[in-house]
């Protein structure tokens, strides 16, 4: 696996170079701390575009690491996503850039692209793999508190894996860049920080009396 990220002609940035992220350790770090991906396929017709859920696996046997996602086996845009190409989406908001005119306003994010040929996870020891990744990637260490996977739920799950090669990273951060006349106006800039926060874990209605919140679930909200 290379260090650097570098990015082919359908992933290499060509606007705001300047905000192209190059080292494939903080693209890996944004993947990890991120929660939602937005994955884009063609289905018959039409393209569909739809949010889900994802895990990361750098030592996955795809090229420079595997990205995995989850859905039933019924579900039309999990099925026509095998072998075809695909693209992935993830991003993170960061805050509202106020600028000092309607031109220079924008967003201070992080935001990752990943396009490759898509494949089904056969192996049973892969899928079920992915799956505790999955999970973990939204409460870590949950995959092994919980029992295992019936075969009625796996032969159910389909599980889609893209190669991590293919990708591209940008973020922005800080203030607006306004023109410097606009400045001297005395009209305030800045921009506003916008953070995820994490609640307190709510029980569910038909938990046993006595349950306490587990550990893992705790050191999530933490």
């Amino acid at each position: 696996m290379t260090s650097t990220l570098e990015p082919t002609a359908r992933t290499r940035v060509n606007r705001g170079r300047n905000r192209a992220v190059s080292e494939r350790a903080e693209l890996l770090a944004f993947l990890d701390e991120a929660l939602v991906a937005h994955l884009g396929v063609q289905v018959g017709d039409h393209p569909l575009v739809l949010p889900t859920a994802y895990a990361v696996d750098i030592d996955g046997p795809d090229a420079d690491g595997t990205l995995y996602f989850h859905g039933s086996v019924a579900a039309r845009w999990l099925q026509g996503s095998a072998g075809a190409t695909v693209c992935v989406t993830v991003t993170e908001l960061d805050g509202f850039v106020a600028g000092r005119s309607a031109f220079h306003h924008s967003m201070n994010y992080r935001s990752a692209v990943v396009i490759g040929t898509a494949r089904l996870v056969d192996d049973p020891d892969e899928r079920i793999h992915a799956l505790d990744l999955i999970v973990d990637h939204m409460i870590p260490g949950r995959a092994a508190t919980m029992r295992p996977s019936t075969r009625k739920e796996l032969a159910a799950t389909a599980v889609l894996a893209v190669p991590l090669r293919e990708a591209s990273m940008k973020a922005r951060a800080g203030d607006p860049v306004d023109e410097p006349e606009d400045v001297a106006a005395g009209v305030w800039g800045g921009h506003v920080p916008i953070t995820r926060t994490i609640g307190t874990p709510v029980g569910a209605a038909d938990n046993l009396p006595g349950l306490s919140v587990p550990a893992d679930v705790a050191a999530r909200t933490r």
